[in-house]
């Protein structure tokens, strides 16, 4: 726990350690990338490379919108019992699927979110161009990872 993350500090830290499907923590890395997102309720969210969906919990349950769970590696099955733990049914959508291969219609999400797993799916020079098809005219955009939290400003280490 940290007071710089006080939304991600409601949630039981055995439930965030038994769904992390990395080092990073998915709510520390979602609660500081939506300080700079504009998230209001109701909106269309991908969370795309979702993991366990627990950045899709938190988004919908911190900022009431409704989530789209996509991820490649991680069960969906899995993702909406622990959706349906969650109580987030209603607004939670855990699907299976390539990043690289999306089955939405264009400009149905108002925002694609990525948390740590950018790097994954998105090295191709064009697939920026590419998944914002799917976001609307004046949409978000926004990946976080875990790394640097400034720029380096001598010469690399």
């Amino acid at each position: 726990m940290t007071e710089r993350f006080p939304r991600s500090n409601k949630y039981n830290p055995e439930w965030l350690v038994a769904g992390c499907s990395g080092g990073a923590n998915p709510l520390w890395l979602t609660e500081w990338l939506t300080s700079a997102v504009d998230l209001r309720p109701g909106m269309r969210i991908l969370d795309l490379g979702c993991g366990r969906a627990l950045s899709s919990i938190f988004l919908c349950r911190e900022f009431e919108v409704e989530v789209w769970a996509a991820d490649l590696w991680f069960s969906a099955s899995e993702n909406l019992q622990r959706v349906l733990d969650a109580g987030a049914e209603h607004r939670v959508h855990p699907i299976h699927c390539d990043a690289r291969s999306l089955a939405f219609d264009n400009d149905f999400f108002d925002a694609i979110i990525s948390i740590d797993s950018f790097p994954y799916y998105g090295t191709d020079d064009l697939y920026l161009n590419y998944v914002l098809r799917f976001v609307k005219p004046g949409g978000q955009i926004a990946i976080a990872g875990a790394g640097l939290m400034r720029e380096i400003e001598d010469s690399v280490p």
